[in-house]
C-alpha cells in the first residue's frame, strides 16, 4: 500500500511536522468540498486547539465575505469568528492601502466583492465610467458578458490590472468551475494584458497570518490542494507545506511541477495522523 504521505525537498532544511503549531489551511478542497465537510476536519481542528496551537483559514476565493464563510463553516459544525480568516480580498485591501490611491476602480466580481472593497474605503464602480484607472478582478460567480466587454475596453485603455488570485478552477461536487485565473486568461487572449496577482502564491497572506497569530515560520505549516497557489505561497513565505490530494491537485502533478511541497498527504486525516504520531 502506498504511504499516506511522502516527504519532499530533502535537500533543504526542514522542520519536524510535530513542531508545527500554526496551521494555515486552505478551505475548498482541503477541509471541505463544496458543502461537504471532510470527515477528518473536525478531529484535526480540535486536536490543534487541544495542543495549544492555532489555525487560520486562508482562501483565494474572493466571491464571498468572511461573514458568509463563518456562516458556511457554522453549518458544518465549525465555530469560527472573523479573526480565524484571511482572504485574498483582505490581501488586496492591504496592498491598495500601501500604494497611492486610485481615482476609481472597476470591481469585476460579485456584489460581495464590491461591498468589501467599498467598506474598506476603496472607490469602486461596476460600470464603465470616466475616471476609472484600475481594473480589480476576483472570482466572479455572477459573471456576465457585459463585465467581460467592459474589462476589455478598460484594458485597451491601459488601466492598471490587479487580480485577487490566479486559480484556474474552483472545485465543486460535480468537478470544477472556472475561477479567476481562467477568466484572466480569457481576457489576456482578448486584450493582451495579464494582471498583477495579490493572493496565493504571493507570500503576503501567509506573512499576515503569522504576524496576526504570533508564530514563527518554523512553527508554521501551510496546507492546501493546489501546488501553484497554496504550496507556492507557503514556500515563498519561508514555511513548510503540506499538499493534500482531496481537491484539485493530484499526485501525478508533482512530477511536472517546479513547485514541490514538504509533505504530501492523501487528505487532512492523514495529515492529522502524521502530526499526532510525531507528538506522541
Amino acid at each position: 500500500m502506498e504511504n499516506s504521505f511522502i516527504k519532499r525537498w530533502e535537500e533543504r532544511p526542514m522542520g519536524r511536522l510535530g513542531e508545527k503549531r500554526l496551521f494555515l489551511l486552505d478551505m475548498d478542497g482541503t477541509i471541505y468540498l463544496d458543502e461537504a465537510l471532510f470527515p477528518g476536519t473536525l478531529p484535526f481542528l480540535k486536536a490543534v486547539r487541544a495542543r495549544g496551537g492555532r489555525y487560520l483559514f486562508l482562501t483565494n476565493n474572493s466571491s464571498k465575505s468572511v461573514d458568509a464563510y463563518i456562516a458556511k463553516l457554522g453549518r458544518m459544525g465549525i465555530e469560527a469568528d472573523r479573526e480565524d480568516f484571511l482572504t485574498s480580498v483582505d490581501a488586496l485591501i492591504a496592498d491598495l492601502a500601501g500604494r497611492p490611491p486610485y481615482r476609481l476602480c472597476y470591481a469585476f466580481g460579485t456584489r460581495s466583492f464590491q461591498s468589501q472593497l467599498q467598506a474598506a474605503g476603496i472607490p469602486v464602480t461596476d460600470r464603465l465610467e470616466d475616471g476609472v484607472d484600475c481594473l480589480l478582478i476576483g472570482f466572479d460567480t455572477e459573471l456576465t458578458f457585459q463585465k467581460l466587454e467592459d474589462a476589455c475596453i478598460l484594458l485597451n485603455r491601459g488601466v492598471d490590472f490587479i487580480a485577487t488570485n490566479p486559480d484556474w478552477v474552483c472545485p465543486t461536487w460535480y468537478g470544477s468551475a472556472p475561477d479567476c485565473g481562467s477568466v484572466c486568461e480569457m481576457l489576456y487572449r482578448a486584450a493582451g494584458r495579464r494582471p498583477r496577482v495579490i493572493g496565493k502564491p504571493q507570500p503576503a497572506m501567509a506573512r499576515l497570518a503569522m504576524a496576526r497569530a504570533g508564530f514563527a515560520p518554523g512553527q508554521t505549516l501551510m496546507a492546501g490542494d493546489r501546488l501553484y497557489t497554496d504550496i507556492a505561497s507557503g514556500a515563498n513565505a519561508g514555511v513548510d507545506t503540506a499538499f493534500v490530494l482531496s481537491g484539485e491537485g493530484m499526485r501525478e502533478d508533482l512530477a511536472s511541477s517546479g513547485i514541490q511541497p514538504t509533505w504530501v498527504f492523501d487528505d487532512i486525516s492523514a495529515l492529522h495522523r502524521a502530526w499526532e504520531g510525531e507528538n506522541g
